[in-house]
């Protein structure tokens, strides 16, 4: 089975993927847990170009592609022999976060991204995309205080620097995409404790047969 936590940036998705990993584990199943960009070899320096708040001025198309690549080479090289190997695959993002972010953020058509993106991966979708949904100024601010405390507002922070209006529109694109695909992604609510919002995630990992 394939997973994939998304959400804006500050929604809680690290803490929920790491619960749901030893949440899967304790069941006697196999795990690997992964990420984009980054989850590959390639992936890591393609991470080091799209995330530095330096190279603010790459544009929506450029930014489209070097996710399109990193994502092509994470499933050839890391998702599919995991799967392959009978592993349940848990991702913190995948193809839902470039169809938001670059579509419903930047501009671009989300169903040519959509094409795009079904070409990078080879048609493999999740079988479940669990979209942590939290207001946005929380979001954020929870966000760019997690890069601070680890000194990497410069290094991991180009998606933090933009604006209200652009995490606004990221998170309404997660909602209007989840409305277009109810059967694999759900929204879960992600205010409240971190306990609270695990059970609702634990109720929709049971749903999925985990």
């Amino acid at each position: 089975m394939f997973i994939t936590f998304e959400g804006i940036e500050g929604s809680g998705k690290g803490t929920m993927l790491e619960r749901a990993v030893a949440w899967i584990e304790q069941r006697g199943k196999g795990v690997l847990c992964t990420r984009e960009p980054g989850g590959s070899e390639l992936g890591v320096r393609l991470r080091a170009i799209l995330l530095d708040s330096r190279n603010s001025d790459i544009t929506s198309r450029a930014e489209l592609f070097l996710y399109l690549a990193d994502r092509a080479q994470h499933v050839e090289q890391v998702i599919r022999p995991a799967l392959a190997s009978g592993k349940v695959v848990v991702s913190d993002r995948y193809a839902d976060s470039t169809i938001v972010y670059q579509g419903f953020g930047r501009g671009l058509d989300p169903q040519e991204l959509f094409k795009l993106n079904d070409v990078a991966v080879g048609g493999l979708w999740p079988e479940l995309t669990l979209v942590l949904d939290l207001d946005v100024e929380t979001g954020l601010e929870r966000a760019r205080s997690r890069n601070q405390q680890l000194g990497i507002e410069e290094k991991e922070g180009r998606f933090e620097a933009e604006s209200l209006a652009f995490h606004t529109k990221v998170r309404e694109g997660y909602r209007s995409w989840a409305k277009l695909h109810p059967g694999r992604v759900r929204i879960v609510d992600a205010s409240g404790t971190p306990d609270e919002v695990f059970a609702r995630v634990c109720v929709m990992l049971e749903e999925a047969g985990l």
